[in-house]
C-alpha cells in the first residue's frame, strides 16, 4: 500500500543535493578566476602604483610554469609532475591530497595596467608577479594658476 515520494531521510537528501551543486559550482570558473579549491591558490591585491598577484605552488620547477598577460587577463598555466615512490606492490595510498598534473588560473586584471610593466619571480614556492599602472591613471595633483 502506502508508497511514499520523498526518501525517508529528506534532510540526508537535501545535504547531499546541497554537496553536488557546491562541487559544480567550484569547478567552473568565473569571471575572475576558478572558486576555491584551485591550484595554485592565488592572493590578488594592488597599490597604487601596482597590481600584484601570488600564486602559492610549492614544489613546482618554475620552468614548468607559463605566465601570459593577453587584453587585460593574465594566465599562469603549467604542470606538476607526479613524483611517484618505489613501485611496491605491497604499497597502498589512502589519501592523497597534493596536486599533481596540469593547471591553468585566469585573472581579469583591470584596465589601467601596463602590459609592457610586467615583472615575475619564483621564490620558495610563491610566483609573485607584478604589473605597474599606466601613468596616465596614477593621481596627480593639478596646480592652479
Amino acid at each position: 500500500m502506502y508508497r511514499s515520494l520523498f526518501p525517508r531521510d529528506l534532510f540526508a537528501e537535501v545535504d547531499r543535493l546541497h554537496r553536488e551543486i557546491q562541487q559544480s559550482v567550484e569547478q567552473f570558473p568565473s569571471i575572475r578566476g576558478l572558486g576555491r579549491g584551485g591550484f595554485p591558490a592565488i592572493n590578488v591585491g594592488g597599490t597604487p602604483n601596482s597590481v600584484e598577484i601570488y600564486a602559492f605552488a610549492p614544489g613546482i620547477d618554475p620552468a614548468q610554469v607559463e605566465v601570459n598577460l593577453d587584453r587585460g587577463v593574465l594566465t599562469v598555466s603549467g604542470q606538476r609532475e607526479v613524483k611517484q615512490a618505489d613501485s611496491d606492490e605491497k604499497r597502498s595510498v589512502h589519501i592523497n591530497e597534493r596536486f599533481s598534473g596540469r593547471f591553468r588560473r585566469v585573472i581579469s586584471l583591470p584596465d589601467d595596467i601596463d602590459p609592457t610593466a610586467v615583472s615575475a619571480k619564483y621564490r620558495e614556492g610563491v610566483l609573485h608577479i607584478s604589473i605597474k599602472r599606466r601613468e596616465s591613471a596614477q593621481p596627480r595633483r593639478i596646480a592652479i594658476q
